[in-house]
């Protein structure tokens, strides 16, 4: 498959890129072609290619999950687990993330140049799925020489990912970690979203996702859709211990419609930080693809099903205080794996932090990674 750097052509197409010819044969039938891929390595491959880890990001990540991210000049999202002498090691692993197909850091999105229009894609990107991600990070893998996976490993979003790849690549993948995921979305995970997508659209600033030309950005809609989301993130004792009902910045409320209380003025933050590095159309076909995801259904209606093919080792993951992805939901994926036949491990860490705890000081969650990825090394 030929292959040449793509240009830099929107404001969010940042970091090491690639541009495959394709075409990607996508879930809502179109041949997509040329793929754009943004993506970052970390290590080197052995002299056999065996130690290849895969790592798949969350709606809101990107491909800098150990490096320091250009955009926002902060670290890596996850240079707690990754990096030397962490579980994930670059002195033992050849690491690749990439930036999901219908992002907005480089891969092909709403934000990237359509080639035939010379213009951005907006909202005449095709619909995507979670399954199209990982074919187009099979395809960037393919143009790095990279035949087998030694472990695939991703949170939330990034789980469905990592719980996908040996259900379409059976024979590529060796291991799975998947943690704080889900084998689909609930009715309540589609709800979140809807309220997100109908804060984008309502923004004028929207205007049917034309808004490139201008960089008149809806960004009210995308920062509400933000703060809703983040709220799901979070738990009830996390949110209590770190805000309560504590005022921001003054000794009595003003009887407005100010941020009186600490709680909303995080999250006012966490939406116009998210604005400056996130592309509202991005946001609609992600949360979409998390909504299309239901793995039972891909393969007629049985996850045992799913994972009948595959002779990959899996290791789940979930968080106590987790009510987006709760342990329940991790059960039914480790019931589905004993129930096909796969060898599969599952662990419930406690943490205050709710779904985000992945992302956050987690030394058992470390340890957990650690442990399952040198006991395959052996």
């Amino acid at each position: 498959m030929a292959s040449n750097p793509a240009p830099d052509d929107s404001r969010f197409g940042l970091g090491r890129q690639v541009r495959l010819t394709g075409p990607l044969r996508l879930d809502c039938g179109v041949a997509f072609g040329p793929v754009d891929i943004a993506y970052e390595t970390y290590g080197a491959l052995n002299a056999d290619r065996s130690n290849v880890i895969l790592i798949c990001h969350a709606l809101t990540g990107d491909q800098y999950l150990a490096s320091e991210n250009p955009m926002t000049k902060k670290p890596g999202w996850w240079w707690r687990m990754v990096g030397q002498g962490k579980p994930v090691d670059p002195d033992r692993h050849f690491i690749v993330c990439a930036n999901i197909l219908g992002g907005c850091m480089g891969s092909s999105g709403p934000a990237s140049i359509d080639p035939a229009m010379g213009a951005p894609w907006g909202m005449r990107f095709p619909v995507i799925t979670i399954a199209d991600m990982v074919r187009a990070q099979a395809l960037l893998l393919d143009h790095l020489g990279v035949d087998r996976i030694r472990a695939v490993i991703g949170g939330s979003m990034g789980g469905m990912q990592a719980l996908t790849w040996p259900t379409l690549f059976p024979g590529r993948v060796e291991s799975a970690i998947v943690i704080a995921s889900t084998a689909r979305h609930s009715a309540q995970n589609i709800a979140f979203h809807e309220v997100g997508r109908q804060a984008i659209m309502a923004d004028p600033r929207w205007r049917g996702g034309d808004y490139y030309a201008d960089g008149d950005v809806p960004s009210s809609g995308l920062a509400v859709a933000r703060m809703a989301a983040h709220i799901t993130y979070l738990s009830e004792a996390g949110l209590t211990e770190k805000f309560g009902r504590r005022l921001q910045g003054r000794d009595a409320k003003t009887f407005g419609f100010d941020a009186d209380f600490q709680v909303e003025s995080y999250l006012r933050h966490q939406g116009l930080s998210f604005v400056e590095r996130f592309d509202a159309n991005s946001y609609l076909y992600i949360t979409r693809a998390m909504d299309y995801y239901d793995l039972a259904e891909d393969h007629g209606g049985s996850l045992a099903g799913a994972f009948a093919r595959t002779r990959a080792r899996f290791c789940v993951v979930s968080f106590d205080t987790d009510w987006l992805y709760p342990t329940t939901e991790s059960r039914v994926i480790v019931h589905a794996l004993n129930a096909g036949g796969a060898e599969a491990s599952f662990v419930e860490l406690s943490s205050p932090f709710g779904h985000d705890a992945f992302l956050l000081e987690a030394p058992e969650l470390n340890r957990v990674v650690d442990g399952f990825l040198r006991a395959g090394e052996r």
